[in-house]
C-alpha cells in the first residue's frame, strides 16, 4: 500500500513539473481551451495586422504588405504577448484594379467587414483591438474606420498604428524615389520572406515617376498615382540590402512593442467612450 501511496505521490509531482504549454500568438492555431487562456493573458489585447493583395513591381510578392506587417507584428508579440488575428487584406486598393491578382473590394464591403470582424473580435474578449497597418493605400481608411466607432456605443476600443517610419540613423538609403516595391520594401522583404524575392527579374519593368499630371501641391485626384506610375512600382528594388531590412524591421518591431504596452496600460479610452455615449443620449 505505501509502495502505491508514492507513486501516485511521483505522478503528482511528475504532472505538476510538467511544463507548461506556450501558447501561441495565431489567433487560428489556439484550441477553444488556449484562445480563452490566451484572451486572458494578453488582457484583451489582440492584434489586427492589415495587409492587401496587390502587385509590387515586377520582383515581389502580391502579399508583401500583409507578409511584412504580420512578420513585425508577430515578432513583437513574442516579447509583448497579443493575440493575432489571421492574415487580413480586405482593404483599399482601387489604383491597382489594372494589375493582376489585385483584390479589390467595394467601399462598403470594406467597411461593413472590418466593423464586423472587430465585432467578432471583441465578443470573444478582444476588447482592445490594435490595427496594425502595413499598406498606403489604407493610410485614409483607417482613420476614418476608427472616428466611425462613434457612430454607436461599443464595449471596446479599436487603435490604429498607422504605416511605420523608421527613425533617423539607419544605413543610408540609395534611392529618392521609394514609395511601392522600391529600396524600402524590398529590403523588408528580404527579412520577412527571403524565399520571395525575385531580384533577378527588376529589369523587366522600370519604377520611375512619370510625372504625367502637373498639378500643384495640396491639390489631390485619385488618378494621381497611375499618372505618375502606371507599373504600379515605384522605385528601384535592385536598391534594396538586408541591413537596411534588419533596420527597418527592428524599429517597427519595437514601435509596436510601445504600442501593445500602451494599450494594455490603457485603462481611460473606454471609460471616455461610455462617458461620450452617456453625453449623447442626454
Amino acid at each position: 500500500m505505501r509502495a502505491l501511496w508514492i507513486v501516485a505521490a511521483l505522478c503528482v509531482l511528475a504532472v505538476c513539473a510538467w511544463p507548461q504549454t506556450k501558447l501561441s500568438p495565431r489567433w487560428e492555431e489556439l484550441t477553444a481551451d488556449d484562445f480563452h487562456s490566451a484572451i486572458q493573458q494578453s488582457r484583451g489585447t489582440c492584434v489586427l495586422p492589415f495587409g492587401i493583395m496587390e502587385k509590387h513591381g515586377p520582383h515581389l510578392p502580391l502579399g508583401t504588405d500583409l507578409m511584412n506587417v504580420r512578420y513585425a507584428v508577430l515578432t513583437a508579440v513574442q516579447t509583448d504577448f497579443a493575440v493575432v488575428f489571421p492574415e487580413y487584406y480586405f482593404g483599399q486598393i482601387f489604383e491597382a484594379r489594372h494589375q493582376p491578382g489585385s483584390l479589390v473590394y467595394s467601399t462598403s464591403l470594406q467597411l461593413q467587414l472590418l466593423q464586423e470582424t472587430t465585432d467578432e473580435m471583441a465578443r470573444n474578449g478582444c476588447k482592445k483591438v490594435i490595427i496594425v497597418n502595413g499598406h498606403g493605400g489604407n493610410e485614409h481608411l483607417l482613420p476614418y474606420f476608427a472616428q466611425t466607432q462613434l457612430e454607436k456605443q461599443r464595449d471596446y476600443v479599436v487603435y490604429i498604428l498607422p504605416l511605420f517610419e523608421p527613425p533617423a540613423g539607419g544605413p543610408a538609403k540609395k534611392t529618392t524615389n521609394d514609395m511601392h516595391a522600391g529600396e524600402t520594401e524590398t529590403s523588408e522583404m528580404m527579412i520577412a520572406r527571403p524565399d520571395l524575392v525575385h531580384i533577378e527579374r527588376l529589369n523587366q519593368e522600370s519604377g520611375a515617376d512619370l510625372a504625367r499630371l502637373k498639378l500643384p501641391d495640396p491639390l489631390y485626384t485619385a488618378i494621381w498615382w497611375y499618372a505618375s506610375f502606371p507599373n504600379h512600382y515605384s522605385g528601384d528594388g535592385a536598391a534594396a540590402t538586408r541591413e537596411l531590412g534588419e533596420y527597418d524591421m527592428n524599429a517597427w518591431v519595437a514601435g509596436i512593442q510601445r504600442a501593445i504596452r500602451a494599450v494594455k496600460a490603457d485603462d481611460v479610452s473606454l471609460k471616455l467612450q461610455n462617458e461620450f455615449f452617456q453625453n449623447v443620449k442626454h
